[in-house]
């Protein structure tokens, strides 16, 4: 072999040499989940160092809930998402239309509260708020009203026209409905008296059925929302303003409104899907989360510092103060409970 020819060959397995490793690199994992301060601490914190141990590049597709569970139902049968992280009523969703694929076995589930398992061991949560009330605390001292302490208490006359609660489509103004039906003899399989009473009680209190974050911040900083049925992680955003917001799970309990994770079945990247999911719940993970994005840890071995442990559910106490609804009986009525909720309720 002539030396021209060597080298040329000598360059070709060069070539293939470099290329085959660039392809080995560019496996691309597609996680869908939240915009906002999620998306910020995923794609600064989390992400990078997800795709330095195990060589993969993680595209992260935007959206809420609704929107991410509409793209999987949308591509069903070529799904372009791998792993995907919605609100937990969605997620039961999502697993009951068999988005979902199995959870693989890793010691970091171990770690978890009890909390975080989802019954069909196809999804997990990976974080917790807690809905409860947040309300202006200055308000509340000039008028000599003491904190609310009870869910009875969003009945109470003296809130009228100073009460915002979220409408039903939207996980916390759902969670009253359902403590409501259950204080009064229902609940999730009887959803009736919760509708009582709003219709009867709680209307009159109610400012406005308010789902958009921003526009219940505006409320309150105007001085015309007193309280409302709100999560802590949003409650710790408006303290963060330096507007007098305080939270409080009514003595009932608060109920969990977690952020739950599954790898999508029959996703291209089986495995990297998995150890995303697993690397969602690793400790680093879980802090990041809790301290940028408010979500309380669901992994048990996680130490938050003090000062980082405001407005978010952490630890074996506060954890046992958060109830889960039952989102299977939920997700079934949920539609017809929308509509009554829009014919009498929100009218």
């Amino acid at each position: 072999m002539g030396p021209m020819r060597a080298f040329i060959l000598g360059l070709m397995s060069t070539a293939a040499l470099c290329c085959g490793a660039a392809q080995a690199q560019q496996k691309t994992l597609y996680v869908a989940a939240y915009g906002g301060s999620f998306e910020q601490t995923m794609r600064k914190e989390i992400i990078p160092a997800f795709e330095q141990k195990h060589g993969v590049k993680v595209e992260y597709v935007a959206g809420n809930s609704t929107d991410n569970l509409a793209k999987l139902q949308a591509q069903r049968g070529n799904q372009q998402i791998d792993v995907v992280i919605l609100d937990d009523g969605p997620m039961y969703q999502a697993v009951a239309l068999g988005f979902c694929a199995d959870l693989a076995k890793a010691p970091v589930y171990d770690e978890l509260y009890d909390l975080a398992r989802i019954p069909s061991g196809k999804a997990v949560n990976v974080g917790a708020v807690g809905t409860g009330f947040v309300y202006n605390k200055k308000m509340f001292e000039e008028n000599g009203w003491p904190a609310p302490a009870s869910w009875n208490d969003i009945k109470d006359p003296k809130y009228k026209k100073k009460l915002v609660i979220p409408p039903i489509n939207n996980s916390y103004g759902l969670h009253a409905l359902v403590m409501m039906a259950r204080l009064n003899g229902g609940g999730e399989k009887n959803i009736e008296p919760g509708f009582k009473e709003f219709a009867g009680t709680i209307n009159p209190n109610v400012l406005a059925y308010e789902p958009s974050p921003g526009k219940m911040t505006e409320l309150f900083q105007s001085g015309q929302a007193a309280i409302a049925v709100w999560g802590s992680g949003r409650a710790k955003a408006l303290a963060d303003t330096g507007f007098p917001a305080a939270f409080v799970y009514p003595k009932e309990g608060g109920i969990l409104l977690a952020s739950a994770a599954c790898p999508i079945a029959g996703s291209k990247n089986a495995a990297e899907a998995q150890q995303f999911v697993q690397h969602m719940l690793m400790p680093d993970a879980q802090t990041s989360l809790a301290v940028s994005a408010g979500f309380g840890p669901v992994n048990k071995t996680v130490t938050l510092p003090t000062e980082k442990q405001a407005g978010i559910p952490y630890g074996p106490e506060q954890i046992a103060k958060l109830m889960v609804v039952d989102w299977d009986t939920i997700n079934a009525n949920r539609e017809a409970w929308n509509k009554r909720w829009t014919r009498e309720i929100e009218r």
